[in-house]
């Protein structure tokens, strides 16, 4: 720092550990004490940060700030990230750990001797044990699930870790220096099918004053935020804890929804090879439970329509890939509903007392409910209105689904599980759905434009 040039560094690859500190905050950090202790041992020591700490830390000679923001007046600093570690092994050290000598070589050789898939070992800081942990990826549901691991077998480890791994690992991943450093290299190294050893000597951690409460506040902040980033960039909506427990990142009622514009009958996540985002599930399920709420609560005769139906009678809920949910209302009822009488006195959207918004369709005669102002997954209402013993209406968007049926099928209408309540349906809904589209529709699902 402070224009001084870098010691000479050895040819790349040679045999060795740089150790990185990553994981610390600006403030109430101990880096200039964690820095000291491994640069004597002695070990290449690098500090990476987007900037430099401030307030500022005193480094110890020969200990490297790697600036990871791109600066205006500065050449791009992450441009071959792997050229500023020259070792063949890299270990993440989280701020206030204590070096054991020989034990970061003793975590490179269990590496090198550990089975093929073996690419990651851990070893704890501290006196508390690292807990094993499972970790599954369900890429096209957006979710990360963890269980306890069987003997041997880890994807992950819960406790305060030393990770080692091999330098062109590390940087052959998408997000090498990603915080939270731990859950960054569990999740991509989980995505590869990468194994995880875990050692149980220890690093002793430092004895430091305890944070203070405003630290503390700011610390449990940024790592939310943190994390909330790097879920983004993972593409993991919502994580189930070992515990049972649920982290959601995606969509809320305060945000947009997770996708745009659908074009085609075909959501983009689709053309990604992934499935509806969980969080506009979850959205759609409350959407739906509170419209149903609201019109039975008004005597609205309504049913489930469409792909909704097909939904609930193969799954008893919401199609994994589904965008929004569709009921079909007599038209006659309408007025009976007071959200729907006031969309139509106002001839403008409005919100009810739980935050949704109900609105007349500009698409043609029909109604759509909103989770929020801000996030428009959405509720169809399609008014019908019987003709000669036919349901019909007065707006048809083209879809292959989208007739007329006698009016028998709602006579009587039944109850039906779909997405945690109880909704009416149709009294032969396989009936129905064929007619709708057509033979086998119940077995045979599939994409709603198969063809793109």
């Amino acid at each position: 720092r402070g224009g001084r040039r870098p010691p000479a560094a050895p040819p790349r690859g040679v045999p060795g550990v740089t150790v990185l500190l990553r994981d610390f905050e600006d403030f109430e950090n101990d880096l200039t004490g964690t820095a000291r202790s491994f640069a004597s041992l002695p070990v290449p020591v690098l500090v990476v940060a987007e900037t430099a700490p401030y307030p500022p830390v005193p480094l110890p000679a020969g200990v490297n700030l790697l600036l990871l923001r791109p600066a205006a007046d500065r050449p791009p600093p992450l441009a071959r990230p792997e050229l500023h570690v020259r070792t063949r092994h890299v270990a993440l050290v989280p701020d206030g750990t204590r070096p054991v000598p020989g034990l970061l070589e003793r975590m490179r050789d269990a590496l090198e001797e550990g089975a093929g898939d073996t690419r990651l070992v851990a070893a704890p800081v501290g006196s508390v044990p690292l807990r094993c942990l499972e970790l599954r990826l369900e890429a096209r549901a957006w979710t990360a699930r963890y269980g306890p691991g069987a003997p041997g077998v880890c994807r992950a480890v819960e406790g305060t870790a030393v990770l080692l791994l091999r330098t062109r690992d590390l940087f052959a991943l998408p997000f090498p220096l990603a915080r939270p450093v731990p859950t960054a290299l569990f999740v991509q190294a989980a995505f590869r099918g990468w194994g995880l050893r875990v050692m149980p000597a220890a690093f002793p951690a430092a004895r430091r004053p305890p944070v203070s409460p405003h630290g503390r506040w700011k610390a449990e902040n940024l790592a939310e935020t943190r994390r909330r980033r790097l879920m983004r960039d993972l593409g993991v909506k919502r994580e189930v804890l070992a515990d049972g427990r649920e982290r959601w990142y995606g969509c809320s009622k305060e945000t947009a929804r997770c996708f745009g514009t659908v074009h085609a009958r075909t959501p983009q996540y689709l053309l990604a090879g992934r499935w509806t985002p969980p969080c506009c599930l979850r959205a759609l399920r409350e959407t739906a439970r509170h419209v149903t709420g609201a019109l039975e609560a008004a005597g609205v005769r309504y049913w489930l329509e469409g792909g909704s139906l097909l939904g609930a009678v193969r799954l008893g809920d919401i199609i994994p890939w589904d965008y929004d949910v569709d009921l079909g209302i007599y038209r006659e009822d309408a007025g009976k509903c007071r959200w729907l009488a006031a969309v139509a006195a106002a001839g403008e959207p409005v919100e009810d007392a739980e935050g949704f918004l109900w609105e007349k369709a500009a698409e043609g005669d029909f109604y759509r409910v909103h989770y929020s102002r801000s996030n428009r997954l959405h509720v169809d209402l399609w008014p019908f209105y019987p003709r000669g013993g036919v349901m019909t209406k007065d707006t048809w968007l083209g879809h292959p689904q989208d007739v007329e049926f006698p009016e028998s099928f709602l006579r009587p209408r039944v109850p039906m599980p779909f997405a945690g309540f109880t909704a009416m349906a149709p009294n032969n809904a396989r009936a129905f759905l064929e007619l709708k589209f057509g033979p086998g529709a119940v077995e045979n699902p599939e994409y709603p434009n198969p063809a793109v």
